[in-house]
């Protein structure tokens, strides 16, 4: 393992990869920081500009960005009392009090250091402890391959939020996008309705960019300047620094937080949102100083943004040794992967352990360089609140259909983009998730390829499916997966029922 490592060290310390990292977390944090905008957005934003690169330093810049938006939510969520993240939305509880006191420096400062070292302690987590899962996923075939697949995609039922129904239809849109094409076996065209261009199918980053990005500029179609709370505060930070005794009293709290964090985030279709609150409540309940929880605690603010920012390592770990994604971020970053010619999953460890390991000691150097930026340029950040939606949207725009265009030069790439990214604005409307419907979409040509080699080998038989262990036990995990949503869902009808 520490060859490995020297070597992944030898790959990653380019000037590329350093630039390449620096650009994604600045990047990162910026649009973090800008309610609306996330680091999902923020990775498919920056897609386009990874075709020419190396897969190092084009999956650090996309990591930079996934680390930096990460932290990043906790700008606003601290200074305007709105998350830039869903994930930050814990850290309003104690953070916003603090600007109302007249200290959003020191609010801001611990939510640096404990990103810092969420971030770190998962990124080595994963650098350890994920090519010790690959030795034994590395005895797969297509039948576990299948299998994970369609665990994979059972965290549909966990990411659906209220209504199952939409979450599986919206996982089956995906999959049918993916069908798009010619079929790879028979050659004959399947579902084209005549369209010539369609033969080749949907690239994957013209579906990504119209469900996120399109889709989320549509929806905030109705931006009005002068009801945003960030155009209205004036916001100048104070210059009361944070001790090292109040970061010392914060240590335990960090550390736990931080290993709830990395678990939580090794578990497909959670994320950082439930690993920062469950961290805020285990620290409320633990801590000295429980009475000064949502008025203006230190230790609130450093377990959730430990807990959430650990969840950005950890999160890989089922996307590199099973090629389930474990959020909406990892499973763009699984398509990112695709693009530069790396499938995740149980042989990506034997096929690219090089390039992997580089990533791997990449994202320990990312979370370094974010605390050497945070220290930076933390009085600047009250000045990321205030830059205009309106400016912002409008390059967004542009530089997703150039992105598109770029790709391969094609027009109807970008029609397909924005067609795309309408009927995606619509089912937003009517309530759907996009994130099933990007699994649907990584996922489905996985199911699809990875059935029909079972088939092959078992000459038509389903058994094979039953009868090889590590099958079996993925079978058993999306019947478990499922099963927990409905059991979920019946103990919350039951309680608003005794409530009623």
């Amino acid at each position: 393992m520490f060859d490995n490592i020297m070597t992944g060290l030898s790959l990653m310390a380019s000037l590329e990869s350093f630039i390449a990292i620096l650009i994604g977390l600045l990047a990162g944090i910026v649009i973090g920081a800008i309610p609306g905008l996330t680091a999902d957005i923020a990775i498919i934003l920056c897609l386009p500009l990874t075709y020419s690169m190396d897969p190092i330093p084009a999956m650090l810049l996309l990591l930079g960005l996934y680390c930096g938006g990460t932290y990043g939510g906790s700008i606003t969520a601290i200074l305007i009392n709105t998350p830039g993240t869903p994930s930050s939305a814990a850290t309003v509880l104690d953070g916003y009090p603090f600007t109302k006191q007249g200290k959003p420096l020191k609010a801001l400062t611990m939510a640096l250091y404990a990103s810092f070292f969420g971030g770190l302690f998962s990124a080595l987590v994963l650098l350890f402890a994920a090519p010790a899962i690959s030795q034994f996923t590395q005895m797969f075939g297509p039948p576990e391959y299948f299998c994970i697949a369609v665990f994979g995609l059972s965290i549909i039922s966990s990411i659906s939020g209220d209504n199952i129904v939409k979450g599986l239809m919206g996982g089956i849109i995906g999959i049918f996008i993916t069908l798009i094409g010619q079929d790879s076996v028979s050659g004959s065209m399947r579902f084209t309705f005549g369209v010539r261009r369609l033969g080749a199918g949907i690239p994957l980053i013209v579906t990504l960019v119209g469900l996120f990005a399109i889709a989320e500029l549509l929806s905030r179609s109705d931006y009005n300047p002068r009801t945003d709370p960030a155009r209205k505060q004036k916001l100048k930070l104070d210059h009361e620094k944070l001790t090292w005794a109040e970061i010392k009293r914060c240590l335990r709290t960090m550390t736990v937080s931080s290993i709830i964090g990395t678990i939580i985030g090794a578990i497909p279709g959670t994320g950082g949102g439930i690993a920062a609150f469950i961290s805020y409540d285990q620290a409320k309940k633990t801590s000295k100083y429980r009475d000064n929880f949502g008025k203006g605690e230190i230790e609130g603010i450093s377990a959730t943004e430990s807990a959430n920012n650990a969840t950005t390592g950890s999160t890989l770990i089922p996307l590199t040794t099973l090629g389930v994604p474990g959020d909406g971020c990892t499973a763009i970053l699984l398509g990112a992967f695709m693009l530069q010619g790396m499938v995740p999953g149980p042989s990506m460890f034997k096929e690219h352990s090089d390039i992997l390991y580089g990533i791997m000691v990449g994202l320990v150097v990312v979370n370094i360089l974010m605390l050497v930026i945070g220290r930076v340029f933390t009085p600047l950040y009250s000045n990321i609140t205030r830059i205009p939606y309106e400016l912002m949207s409008a390059i967004i725009i542009v530089y997703c259909i150039t992105g598109v265009y770029s790709s391969e030069a094609s027009t109807f790439h970008v029609l397909l983009a924005v067609i795309i990214g309408a009927f995606s604005f619509l089912l937003r409307k009517l309530g759907f998730s996009v994130v099933p419907i990007i699994l649907g979409v990584v996922l489905g040509d996985l199911v699809e390829t990875n059935f029909r080699n079972s088939m092959v080998m078992s000459d038509g038989s389903l058994s094979i499916f039953f009868t090889r262990p590590f099958s079996v036990l993925f079978l058993a995990l999306a019947a478990l997966s499922i099963g927990m949503f409905f059991y979920k869902a019946i103990k919350d009808r039951k309680k608003k029922e005794n409530a009623q």
